[in-house]
């Protein structure tokens, strides 16, 4: 390859193969002899890619079709705004060489220009310069070859480390390399023709630097703690040391061995060290803190598995021996004695202490005291003083001399810790130790017993009502006589007391309804005083218990009754407390009422009222009582519309009025007696004249046979008849009678009307035609039947004149709704059947014309109408 550079930045000329490859070296350029500093490099040909150090690669597969080709390189500095030019030109190779005659085929190995990586010795004394490769190319034997390197150690840092010999391709060190700074590097080799031409891709050589044994092992920490509690057992692990060399990974120059050098205090070994792993145990089987309470090892680490000649470095370790309670405490006194006051509370009069050889202040030596026997009464209590470890005896509930003039206490000690058992030996037993206590007698004041006394107070009790006796004792002759009482002003004025005999009594009414007395109790000191002026106190709790203070009431008075004489539920209320409510007793207290309503329990609070029978329709006030489960009975008046309804709403108020438990006829009542009367005149004015023509034997003749009426005892409609004999009545109703034709009869039935009845009134039995017919006892009727124009001519007359009034209420306004028709009369009817009014053959009385019901009276409409 034939470089020419006789103008710089113009044209550069490379003789190639016809032939390239991709990503195959062209040559090289020398960019900085046209642009020092080039900041942008490009090619004009998208085939060929230029790098930073001006060698030029093909990006694909290239063939010279001609034999020449050319393309230019751009060097641009966007600071200095300059930019130069390089024209390239590629030429195919010509067949002659320029240092052989004979043409020869170009062949390329890698086998000397790839040697295997160099090695130098870490710290190597040379001398220098000190030769540690060459690298050689193959293409020397066909070409003239430069060799050349760049990288770390040449041109990089640290630089001038190595160099290569321009000819021969040896590399020298120049001076020696320490391996823990650069353990390796890593230089590009380059061959070139002199014309720029690299037959070779550029090689990438490593140079090891080969590890001495320079550096000493060291420890992580200056000093090692480590704390094992005291009297484990041998092998439990206490600590691990660790240590570390920077030499070469994985060499006997880093195999690191440990040992223990020596041990203070120099005794038994207490300890042993793991020479692979630096782990320290327990080897002495009584480690005793209260002996030795730390140890101080003196430990090395050598590397060259722990060899003579390897480097070798100490440290310390400190074990600290923990303590645990092995040792019990001891009083150091096993008998005390002491004097205090009677009377005397919250006052020391002892202190005791022990002897414990655990470590101060831990939990092993901290004392817990107890007073295992004579304190039955807890008057005594003792603790623990903290910063001496003694015990505080103290009184904390008066000694009264008069029942003990001494007291002996027997007091324990253990620790705060559990107790241990040390190897090899005994459990010992709590240690005790006994107080004598004696009491010093002292004058007392009076002392109430007991000192705080519950008084409980109904409500409402009278003014003055003694309630209890509260009396105190004078403790050195042990009654009461000489000792006045009295209670201190400022407290809740309920109560006072006697001031000789203690007795207490309300001073008002108490009502837990009222002001202060809402809370239901109150304390109230009392003071008793002797004859020295010596004082004591007490308390009286007074609680104000619920009584019996207010009377249970009905809460609703007022209901409506409809015909289906649904019981009515009776809901009471008492504002008392259990136990003076419920449950509730009700019972009415008027006897005429009593006999015709009655009432049943539901629950504890509630009752039904209810009819005892068919009683008639209208209001009454019913009196009813309720009494208490305290006894106390409150009255109260439920009024009750019976009302001739199906639902409440429809009760308009004509049902009449039942005051005072009796029952009273209305007007409607009375109307009906007199035309019952004037009926009765006139059934007798026409049975005189019966009788004046003696026995008639009627014929049924037949333009009267479709007027009959004929008895009938069924109430409830039959079974439908499809015959056509049946045939309607001739204006009989609008809308309820059929008359029915089979033979020589007919029937007709009266259809009951729906809604308001006639009220009824209080009366005998029926009054039939046939009994008024039978006159004198001589019967009158043969067939039990009538003719039309008979029973048209008694009834007609007075039959309109008592309808005209039943359709009439007391307003003498009509009432148009009074009667209408039905198709089911129902059951429990007080009008009874429609035959009533037919055939009777017993002889009856007349007064049924003061009863007129429904279907009679719908019977009487059918009559007025035709």
């Amino acid at each position: 390859v034939l470089s020419l550079c006789c103008e710089a930045c113009k044209k550069v000329i490379f003789h190639v193969p016809s032939e390239l490859e991709a990503d195959t070296l062209v040559g090289r350029v020398d960019l900085k002899e046209c642009l020092q500093s080039a900041e942008f490099i490009s090619s004009t040909d998208g085939n060929f890619k230029i790098l930073e150090d001006g060698s030029v690669y093909t990006t694909s597969a290239l063939s010279l079709s001609a034999e020449k080709k050319t393309f230019t390189i751009l060097l641009k500095d966007i600071q200095e705004q300059v930019e130069k030019k390089i024209h390239v030109s590629l030429v195919e190779e010509e067949k002659k060489r320029t240092r052989h005659a004979r043409d020869t085929v170009l062949k390329r190995t890698k086998r000397r220009w790839g040697p295997i990586p160099s090695v130098m010795i870490e710290n190597s004394l040379g001398p220098f310069p000190l030769q540690i490769q060459q690298v050689q190319s193959d293409t020397a034997q066909n070409y003239t070859i430069y060799y050349s390197a760049s990288g770390p150690g040449i041109d990089q840092d640290p630089k001038g480390l190595f160099y290569i010999e321009r000819e021969t391709g040896n590399i020298f060190a120049t001076r020696a390399v320490d391996r823990e700074q650069y353990p390796s590097f890593q230089i590009i080799c380059f061959a070139t023709t002199p014309d720029g031409y690299s037959p070779e891709v550029p090689l990438v050589h490593t140079i090891r630097i080969e590890d001495d044994n320079d550096n000493a092992p060291y420890f992580t920490q200056d000093l090692f703690e480590f704390c094992v509690p005291e009297n484990s057992r041998p092998g439990v692990v206490v600590g691990k040391v660790t240590a570390e060399d920077r030499d070469e990974p994985y060499t006997l120059h880093t195999t690191l061995k440990y040992r223990i050098v020596s041990q203070n205090p120099p005794i038994t070994p207490a300890f042993s060290l793991h020479g692979d792993t630096g782990v320290i145990s327990v080897l002495l089987p009584q480690l005793d803190r209260e002996l030795v309470p730390s140890y101080t090892l003196l430990v090395e680490v050598r590397d060259m598995a722990g060899q003579p000649f390897g480097l070798c470095t100490t440290g310390t370790v400190v074990v600290k021996i923990e303590d645990t309670n092995d040792n019990a405490p001891s009083f150091k006194q096993i008998q005390y004695e002491t004097r205090v006051e009677e009377n005397r509370v919250s006052v020391e009069i002892l202190r005791v202490s022990v002897v414990d050889l655990d470590e101060p202040g831990s939990p092993g030596s901290g004392a817990v005291y107890e007073i295992i026997r004579g304190n039955d009464d807890q008057a005594f209590e003792i603790t623990t003083d903290k910063n001496t470890n003694e015990g505080i005896l103290c009184v904390v509930k008066g000694l009264d001399y008069e029942s003990a003039k001494q007291r002996v206490l027997v007091i324990g000690v253990n620790n705060e810790a559990p107790y241990l058992l040390a190897p090899h030996s005994q459990q010992l037993s709590q240690s005790t130790c006994s107080v004598t206590v004696h009491v010093l007698d002292v004058d007392e004041g009076p002392v109430f017993k007991p000192c705080l006394l519950r008084l409980d107070v109904k409500e409402c009790e009278d003014i003055g009502t003694a309630i209890g006796r509260y009396v105190a004792e004078d403790p050195e002759t042990g009654n009461s006589e000489g000792i006045r009482y009295r209670i201190p002003p400022g407290q809740c004025n309920w109560i006072n007391i006697d001031d000789k005999s203690g007795e207490v009594r309300t001073v008002k009414v108490l009502d837990r309804d009222i002001g202060e007395m809402r809370r239901g109790q109150c304390n109230i000191t009392v003071l008793a005083i002797d004859r020295n002026g010596k004082t004591g106190t007490g308390t009286i709790q007074v609680c104000i218990v619920p009584g019996n203070k207010n009377f249970p009431r009905i809460a609703q008075t007022d209901y409506i009754m409809c015909r289906d004489r649904e019981p009515i539920c009776l809901t009471a209320q008492d504002d008392d407390e259990a136990p003076y409510s419920t449950p509730f007793v009700y019972r009415i207290t008027d006897r005429n009422l009593a006999s015709m309503w009655k009432i049943n329990p539901q629950n504890d609070n509630s009752a039904y009222l209810s009819p005892k029978g068919d009683i008639p329709f209208g209001i009454y006030d019913i009196p009813v009582s309720v009494m208490d489960n305290g006894g106390k009975v409150g009255e109260t008046t439920v009024r009750v519309n019976l009302c001739d309804c199906v639902t409440p709403t429809e009760c308009d108020g004509r049902t009449r009025q039942l005051s005072g438990g009796n029952v009273t006829l209305g007007l409607w009542a009375i109307l009906a007696m007199i035309l019952g009367s004037l009926l009765l005149l006139l059934i007798l004015i026409t049975i005189c004249g019966c009788c004046g023509r003696g026995v008639m034997h009627r014929q049924v003749t037949d333009d009267c046979a479709n007027h009959n009426l004929i008895i009938s005892n069924t109430e409830a409609p039959g079974e439908e008849v499809m015959d056509h004999n049946i045939i309607p009545l001739q204006n009989t109703c609008d809308q309820g009678g059929y008359g029915v034709k089979t033979g020589d009869q007919q029937t007709f039935e009266v259809v009951k009307g729906r809604g308001h009845t006639l009220e009824s009134v209080k009366g005998g039995g029926h009054q039939t035609l046939g009994s008024v017919k039978e006159g004198g006892g001589q019967p009158m009727m043969d067939t039990c039947r009538y003719s039309y124009s008979e029973w048209h001519n008694f009834t007609h007359p007075r039959l309109g004149e008592k309808v005209h009034l039943c359709r009439q209420d007391e307003e003498q306004k009509h009432s148009e709704d009074y009667l209408l028709s039905y198709n089911y009369e129902g059951k429990g009817s007080l009008a009874g059947s429609v035959g009533c009014c037919s055939d009777q053959h017993e002889e009856e009385a007349l007064d049924f014309l003061d009863q007129l019901e429904p279907k009679f009276r719908t019977l009487a409409e059918t009559c007025i109408k035709r």
